[in-house]
């Protein structure tokens, strides 16, 4: 016999349904007005209408305790509205950590040659726009091929709530740039991001260099030009000494010739039109208890329902000291029903289980 909570359920579920069924023809009609705001070049934000709307549909709610959240729910559903309205009007919109010149851009442009770019001070900005619906997707930086992870970036991915659904291999070449004038031999000091320095060290240890390290490599060859030091000197990317109008004394400086750094595309939403092609890849994030063999034991789960894991990395957590989680790629779809089941045995001892996404190499 079913009980109170049960019932509630049911009938939470069945309104579901219905709101589900609701929302896509409220979009519907969104589209319709997206269309008649772009044909005549009208703003899409008119709060003058919001505003009877809400005055007009609020009125339908007699208990006043719930029409003050009906009040909420209404602005969420008008700011839903005008998020996709601007998809169909201005295009998708790109976050990405840097300025135009960083390798993040470069990618980004590459990836979405059409869509509007949207520059963040740091990963954790960008990713946070995507989270509140302010951006469509970003495109942060997961590993280089000659440096290694970028921990702040696997941090986002297990701790926040987007879902990666595309990854993308973006060569990279890293130059000297430095003001009109200067020579290789004026340089002192050179200014870039941490990743950049590790992939040239060879060639900064050689020439004697000193470092000062940047939250972006384009951001140092913008520090540079601004500054007009000849002894000053940026390791960043040939497009962005086309930008800040750097001359390029060195190119080709890393120290690996096949230097290549992976892009993850995050989004709020998981990608399930994966079908059975090749060259699929899952990730799954978790922490395992503290006792003997646990990680043997999720490792031999993952195993067991066919999948092959391809890399598993380990990661600290900052909130509880020398406790760490991990990080795993695996080859296959974890949305699929032998997935289901990797996913309920690795719960029984995961402390926490997290599936980040699924995708194709692009």
């Amino acid at each position: 016999m079913k009980n109170q909570l049960d019932k509630a359920r049911e009938l939470i579920n069945e309104v579901d349904k219905e709101m589900a069924d609701l929302f896509v023809k409220r979009m519907r009609a969104a589209e319709m007005v997206a269309e008649y705001k772009r044909e005549r070049g009208l703003g899409i934000l008119d709060a003058v209408r919001e505003e009877e709307v809400i005055r007009r549909n609020s009125a339908l709610i007699e208990d006043e305790t719930l029409r003050e959240f009906y009040v909420n729910f209404l602005r969420s559903n008008m700011e839903i509205s005008r998020a996709y309205q601007s998809r169909l009007m201005e295009g998708m919109r790109i976050a990405y950590s840097g300025v135009p010149g960083a390798f993040a851009h470069i990618a980004s442009e590459k990836l979405y040659p059409s869509a509007k770019k949207v520059a963040f001070g740091d990963f954790t900005s960008a990713y946070r726009a995507v989270e509140r619906g302010e951006c469509d997707v970003c495109v942060l930086p997961v590993e280089n091929s000659y440096n290694g992870e970028v921990g702040q970036v696997t941090d986002l991915m297990f701790s926040g709530s987007l879902y990666v659904n595309e990854m993308y291999d973006l060569p990279v070449t890293q130059d000297l740039l430095a003001v009109d004038g200067a020579t290789l031999e004026d340089i002192k000091e050179v200014v870039s991001h941490p990743q950049a320095f590790g992939q040239c060290s060879g060639y900064i240890e050689k020439h004697g260099f000193t470092r000062h390290e940047f939250s972006n490599t384009a951001l140092a060859a913008r520090y540079v030009c601004d500054l007009g030091d000849k002894s000053v000197a940026a390791i960043a990317s040939r497009e962005a000494a086309d930008i800040f109008g750097l001359t390029v004394l060195d190119h080709d400086i890393n120290e690996n010739k096949s230097n290549s750094t992976r892009f993850a595309i995050f989004s709020r939403v998981a990608n399930k039109k994966v079908g059975k092609e090749t060259g699929i890849h899952s990730i799954l994030l978790f922490t395992v208890r503290n006792e003997a063999g646990a990680l043997a034991r999720a490792v031999d789960v993952i195993g067991k329902y066919g999948f092959n894991m391809r890399t598993l990395r380990s990661r600290p957590m900052k909130e509880l000291l020398w406790q760490y989680y991990f990080y795993v790629e695996v080859e296959g779809n974890i949305q699929t029903e032998a997935g289901t089941s990797l996913m309920e045995e690795l719960g029984e001892f995961c402390d926490r289980l997290k599936f980040a996404g699924t995708y194709i190499k692009i």
